[in-house]
Formats: structure tokens, C-alpha cells, sequence
């Protein structure tokens, strides 16, 4: 069963980001939304976490976002706007959000 796990959350104040990485299948999808872009800073532990993900779990981004924050993304991460979230819901089983 797949799942599109969506974070929300800046990766320096908590560790959701490293729990969903730990929990990630190979068919799942993570989606990074609001200040957990702040994951995408070059050179940060993060960014080169996502980038060690391996290529079967897709990568996005909420464009405004990274935008938004001045943030250049990996070649990987596909951005995507918000009818593209919503569609991306309905194409994966189920939907994670970390809270």
C-alpha cells in the first residue's frame, strides 16, 4: 500500500522529518510542504538525507514554498502546485500526515 507522507514542519525543531525517513517504502511518496522546505538548504544533514533516499520513493515539493523561502531544490524533487497536492492525494492509498 502506498503512501504520501506530508511534512509541514522546519526539520531543525523536531525530528519528524527523520522518523518519516526511517518508515519511508519503496513505493511511497514524501511531500514537503510549508517550513519542512527548509530540508532543501544546501549542505544541511537534511538535504543530504532526502538525497540518499533511494530513487523508487518519489520527492516533492510545494512550489510557492520553495519559492517563498529562496530555497534551490535538488534535481530529484519534482515541485509541484496545489491542485498537484491534491491530486497527488488521490493517487496514493493513503495519506500521512505528520502532525
Amino acid at each position: 500500500m502506498a503512501t504520501l507522507h506530508v511534512l509541514s514542519h522546519s526539520p531543525f525543531t523536531d525530528s519528524r522529518l527523520s522518523s518519516c525517513l526511517r518508515i519511508l517504502g519503496n513505493q511511497d511518496a514524501l511531500l514537503l510542504c510549508g517550513d519542512a522546505v527548509y530540508a532543501l538548504q544546501a549542505s544541511s544533514a537534511q538535504r543530504q538525507a532526502l538525497e540518499l533516499m533511494p530513487e523508487s520513493i518519489a520527492l516533492y515539493a510545494l512550489d510557492e514554498d520553495v519559492r517563498a523561502r529562496g530555497l534551490v531544490h535538488p534535481g530529484r524533487l519534482t515541485l509541484v502546485d496545489y491542485p498537484a497536492f491534491v491530486a497527488l492525494s488521490c493517487q496514493y492509498d493513503k495519506v500521512n500526515t505528520w502532525l
